[in-house]
């Protein structure tokens, strides 16, 4: 997923969003972990996309703060 994709989500679909990909990324290393699969590098996907979406949130967060100290 790139960062304009999740540049253009709410703040609510940004807080799914995050969760979906957690719970994703839980079950395929509890997978890894039970040698059903060696899929890393969608590990490696889902983890650098929680990245993003993570820090996308908190320059969302950081505006906002700013905007209220100008106010």
């Amino acid at each position: 997923m790139g960062a304009e994709k999740i540049r253009n989500l709410t703040d609510e679909e940004l807080r799914h969003q995050e969760r979906d990909l957690a719970d994703q990324l839980f079950k395929l290393k509890f997978q890894l972990n039970m040698g059903q699969t060696e899929s890393l590098k969608k590990i490696r996907g889902l983890r650098k996309d929680i990245a993003r979406v993570k820090t996308i949130a908190r320059e969302r967060e950081l505006a906002a703060a700013r905007r209220t100290e100008k106010a």
